[in-house]
């Protein structure tokens, strides 16, 4: 089995890589990414992708129709990855996370791929306060980067029609967990890395808003079963809520939770904050009914104590250090800053010229 993992160098890909690496061990995995977040590793070891047949580097809008050559499954995970960066990159964010998915998606039909798997949100809900949503409910997105999904979910609705290739968008929960590419503008992993650096969680809103969580372990599992499911699990295209009940949680049960197992942290509430107006709890019962052998496993306090152990064991214990790499819209500007990208998120030409001192080539 051959299986293509765009953006497999973010946060979630690397552990989707080792996940099906360790899944399904003869299966040649081919990683597609932009290098945008590549030096964002935390701590020593090997490089996630040692795993892969190969790793290829590219802009996923110019992905080349020949990577496509005798792939059985698509994991799509390349695109701009959460509200902040949405809000500063609107016009990239539509053309990264719409337009080009439903340009791959086309590439992979036309190659004669299987299965298509696409990286969705629960975002796509918004604001909602009559109970948890199911996939069928109205949608309220409230920024770009919900609009994107929900616009390359409806294209793809339009291709599954045609038939062809099991298209699978998974409507994942809020990600959390620990990764060798750290997130740290993650609602649950802000909160560890501040409870362990600073002793403190500040809430900025006044805590009742609602997120559903799923740890990165379990998103793996998940696209595991998407990229091997069966049409009889769903039909041939599905759009499909993954995540679990017990991930419904409250901002501020989440903050108490991580100072209760992170000693000596004070949480601090802003009670008097406008309501934050992304609150949701979703209905995970579809995703408990087709995929009953890959339902998450990680509990709350496991993913706590996951990150802990891996923030500890990274030896980083400067927080605007490490922010500085694992703050994604920071890591993004730097890149703009030092001339790098583009302002639509293109890696730009950078000439070389001669170093004096050290007699050799080095980017300007």
């Amino acid at each position: 089995m051959r299986i293509l993992i765009t953006g497999n160098m973010g946060y979630v890909g690397p552990v989707v890589v080792a996940h099906l690496r360790q899944r399904l061990p003869d299966a040649e995995l081919i990683g597609y990414d932009a290098g945008f977040f590549a030096a964002n590793l935390i701590g020593g070891g090997t490089l996630p992708e040692h795993v892969l047949a190969r790793q290829e580097f590219g802009d996923v809008r110019d992905l080349p129709p020949a990577l496509l050559a005798g792939v059985d499954a698509v994991i799509h995970l390349a695109a701009i990855s959460n509200d902040p960066m949405g809000h500063r990159f609107e016009h990239a964010t539509l053309e990264i996370n719409q337009q080009a998915s439903v340009r791959l998606a086309r590439l992979a039909a036309d190659a004669g791929v299987s299965h298509f798997v696409f990286a969705s949100s629960c975002s796509v809900y918004g604001f909602a306060e009559s109970g948890a949503r199911r996939e069928d409910d109205a949608l309220n997105p409230l920024t770009a980067y919900a609009r994107s999904k929900i616009g390359t979910e409806e294209e793809l609705a339009q291709l599954g029609a045609a038939g062809g290739m099991i298209i699978t968008c998974l409507r994942f929960a809020t990600a959390c967990g620990m990764s060798p590419r750290l997130r740290l503008d993650l609602v649950l992993n802000d909160f560890v890395a501040s409870a362990l650096l600073n002793g403190e969680i500040k809430v900025l809103s006044d805590g009742t808003p609602w997120r559903p969580l799923i740890d990165v372990a379990d998103m793996a599992l998940a696209m595991e079963w998407a990229a091997t499911r069966q049409p009889d699990q769903g039909g041939p295209f599905l759009v499909v809520n993954a995540g679990s009940a017990e991930g419904n949680r409250q901002v501020s049960t989440l903050a108490e939770t991580v100072a209760r197992i992170v000693s000596h942290t004070t949480v601090s509430i802003n009670r008097s904050a406008p309501p934050d107006r992304r609150s949701y709890k979703v209905d995970f019962g579809l995703y408990a009914r087709l995929a009953p052998d890959h339902q998450p496993r990680v509990t709350l306090e496991q993913s706590i104590q996951r990150l802990l152990h891996g923030l500890i064991a990274s030896g980083h214990t400067s927080e605007p250090l490490l922010r500085a790499g694992a703050t994604r819209l920071r890591a993004l500007e730097e890149h703009l800053a030092s001339g790098r990208l583009t302002g639509n998120l293109r890696w730009s030409r950078v000439p070389l010229v001669a170093d004096p001192l050290a007699g050799a080539q080095v980017a300007a």
